[in-house]
């Protein structure tokens, strides 16, 4: 049977119904780092709407290494009670339930984007940042301490603690967020590491966090269930980290028990010209897929069916992942499959079928 978008993709002891996910998606909603019944809601209508996988949002792996005030965490077990209940019913809808774990670095202490996304001062609860170098993000906003190693020691400790409660919480599929110009993106590119130590000039020692990270979790999450990184595989920026280079990176996490690596670009620096189209960073999925012979995930402005099973059908990556076309439409995938004619691969729930024309059901 030729491969299609609601093709189920085995990853380790793990199945995904189909190729369809949810990416992780910030809801700037967790007082205190805590999931809500928001996130319940959220992410329950995303399985319950037929995704393979559904990710629940970057979730800091220490208080300073979240976005906003309000992001989600995951550095106590507090922050785990209601996650298992999320990925509990995640879980009872058909969908893997993944999570992903981050730390925002020298782009933490920001406010949520309809509160304008800047820097939070220290009197209205923002904090010291941290990052590679004493380099800010943007001008007028928090410049980082350079983290010595120590604190990168320390940083990577806090994930693997944040993975043994994502294993507790009963979640499926762990995701490491190396991506969008956060801590760990911002050590690999040499836009924003200036280090001269064993973690900064050449590829491999700007590599070096994200791969002890990586091994840190791959040493702590079940040899069973399957691990994604993300990547930004582009900076967008003369001088800046490189297609080719995400391919190398892709090839050491490979080698290091990571199964997939989930491909995106940019968010390193605010002058980057990026050319935003459909399906803009479908290249780098393709690249890291043939070049580092690693499963791959496509993510960017890919919101139409035909679109996304198109990346499947032709090899260009392993799976789709959805941003903004599963928050306008949580059903997206049923609506897809009907499309497409793969109904049968993801029926109504029983619940819904009436709210469905009867000739559209199995």
């Amino acid at each position: 049977m030729a491969t299609h978008l609601f093709t189920p993709l085995r990853l380790r002891d793990v199945t995904l119904r189909n190729r369809v996910g949810v990416s992780p998606m910030c809801q700037y909603s967790s007082p205190g780092g805590l999931a809500t019944d928001w996130h319940l809601v959220h992410l329950g209508s995303r399985a319950v709407g037929g995704a393979g996988i559904v990710f629940v949002e970057a979730s800091a792996v220490e208080p300073r290494g979240r976005i906003s005030p309000d992001d989600m965490g995951l550095w106590s077990d507090a922050h785990a009670e209601p996650l298992a209940g999320i990925a509990r019913f995640v879980e009872s809808q058909g969908a893997v339930p993944g999570i992903q774990l981050a730390h925002a670095g020298r782009k933490g202490s920001t406010a949520a984007p309809w509160k304008g996304g800047g820097p939070v001062p220290d009197g209205e609860g923002g904090w010291p940042v941290v990052g590679p170098s004493p380099i800010p993000f943007a001008e007028g906003w928090r410049v980082p301490e350079a983290l010595d190693t120590a604190g990168i020691a320390s940083i990577a400790r806090n994930f693997r603690t944040a993975a043994a409660r994502a294993r507790d919480a009963g979640f499926r599929f762990l995701e490491l967020h190396a991506a969008h110009g956060y801590l760990l993106h911002s050590f690999y590119s040499p836009l924003s590491n200036r280090r001269t130590d064993a973690y900064g000039g050449r590829f491999e020692n700007r590599v070096r966090f994200t791969l002890e990270v990586a091994e840190a979790l791959r040493r702590e999450w079940p040899d069973h269930l399957p691990m994604s990184v993300r990547l930004s595989c582009s900076d967008w920026v003369d001088g800046g980290w490189t297609p080719e280079e995400s391919i190398r990176l892709g090839s050491l996490l490979r080698d290091r028990g990571v199964d997939l690596v989930d491909c995106s670009s940019g968010g390193n620096v605010p002058t980057a010209r990026i050319p935003v189209g459909p399906g803009y960073q479908v290249p780098f999925a393709e690249g890291v897929r043939r070049g580092a012979g690693i499963a791959t995930g496509a993510v960017g402005l890919i919101t139409d069916p035909a679109q996304a099973d198109e990346i499947v059908r032709e090899g260009r990556a392993d799976l789709v992942l959805l941003a903004r076309a599963v928050l306008r439409d949580p059903y997206w995938p049923i609506h897809a499959a009907r499309k497409l004619g793969h109904s049968d691969a993801l029926p109504v729930p029983p619940q819904y079928q009436r709210g469905f024309p009867h000739h559209l059901l199995n």
